[in-house]
């Protein structure tokens, strides 16, 4: 396992004893969310889509790094849809993804290569890599 070296950010959240069906508030306080179960009737967001939600926008910015790298310019318009699955294996709890990339104008190829470069960077990415099945599509 490779050690941080240097960080650059710590987030600090106090989630509630309601868990998933609490409350969860950053240190900053410019998060302050209701959570609620998937499926549920409550009117709060989940862990899957807070998960979705982080691990997309790390991988645009991982596309960035990826971009300057190849010397590509991204479209104003890349986008990465992120679904997560909460789901079980007899009596275990799993998650499993699949992350759905738009680069319009940019050549197939080109990418593919993106986006590879962007899974081997981005710490999400790396942080479930052989831990939940993820498939990455470019739509």
């Amino acid at each position: 396992m490779t050690r941080i070296e240097n960080v650059l950010y710590t987030a600090k959240t106090h989630t509630s004893s309601g868990g998933r069906n609490g409350t969860a508030r950053s240190s900053d306080g410019r998060l302050d969310i209701k959570l609620s179960s998937p499926g549920s009737a409550g009117n709060g967001t989940n862990p899957e889509q807070l998960f979705a939600a982080g691990w997309s926008a790390c991988f645009i910015g991982a596309m960035g790094l990826a971009a300057k790298k190849l010397n590509v310019k991204l479209p104003d318009d890349l986008a990465v849809d992120a679904e997560v699955d909460l789901g079980t294996a007899g009596d275990a709890y799993l998650l499993q993804a699949r992350l759905n990339v738009s680069v319009p104008g940019i050549p197939v190829g080109v990418a593919e290569e993106l986006v590879d470069q962007a899974h081997q960077t981005c710490p999400y990415s790396k942080a479930i890599r052989g831990n939940i099945d993820v498939v990455i599509n470019l739509v």
